[in-house]
């Protein structure tokens, strides 16, 4: 069955962990590439293991890497698509978007809680696709503890919802979705995709293969 909303399993270490996305039939696994601030971080070397251990499509997650580093990773993972982060410019995704063939996509952080500027990430979401981003991510940060997603915290979703409502390109909607809370998240920001690691996990880098059950349970009825 294919699932009414994409599902991106975000923070996969092991071998057995991607073949547990794709057994649940989600579309994507997410391999965390040489993230300092991520417990759920792994090499280029392990990555490309990763990837290989799954039938379905590898999206590997860098943070503020230069250019060459990044062409480098992409051509020895062979990734469906990069996700970008940190504070890549738009410049860096067109010098992307002419070196690489997988697609970019661009993570836009929302604070925790409900205090994010619709403004502000609107133009942010306008510059990357201009640029040639073939995906928006909104997902949270927290700056106290220096995480650029992988907080385990919700952002303002009617925020998110607006944006996500004038997004021309694919949308994923990430930050504290778990299986208890994906229904309402889908049916209030309305995004193409989700993407969550925490929200299935046992602990820090492995799922808990109840908990990617329910998720999937409960995205299939939304």
């Amino acid at each position: 069955m294919i699932s009414p909303c994409r599902v991106k399993l975000c923070g996969t270490t092991t071998a057995a962990d991607a073949q547990l996305a794709s057994q649940f039939k989600a579309d994507y696994s997410g391999v965390v590439v040489e993230v300092p601030f991520s417990e759920r971080s792994v090499t280029v070397q392990k990555a490309r293991l990763l990837a290989e251990k799954t039938e379905i499509s590898t999206v590997i997650l860098v943070f503020n890497q230069p250019t060459d580093w990044i062409v480098d990773a992409i051509d020895s993972i062979s990734p469906f698509a990069v996700q970008l982060l940190g504070h890549e410019t738009p410049d860096q995704v067109s010098q992307l978007r002419t070196q690489t063939r997988v697609e970019i996509w661009k993570t836009l952080f929302m604070p925790i809680g409900s205090s994010a500027n619709l403004a502000d990430l609107q133009k942010q979401m306008t510059g990357y696709i201009k640029a040639g981003a073939e995906a928006i991510l909104l997902d949270t940060v927290d700056l106290s503890e220096n995480r650029f997603g992988g907080t385990g915290k919700t952002g303002d979703w009617q925020v998110a919802a607006a944006l996500i409502a004038n997004c021309p390109v694919t949308t994923f909607l990430s930050g504290g979705i778990n299986p208890q809370n994906v229904k309402e998240a889908i049916q209030t920001v309305q995004p193409d995709g989700i993407d969550l690691c925490s929200g299935v996990e046992e602990e820090k880098g492995k799922r808990d293969i109840e908990r990617v059950r329910q998720l999937m349970a409960e995205v299939n009825k939304s």
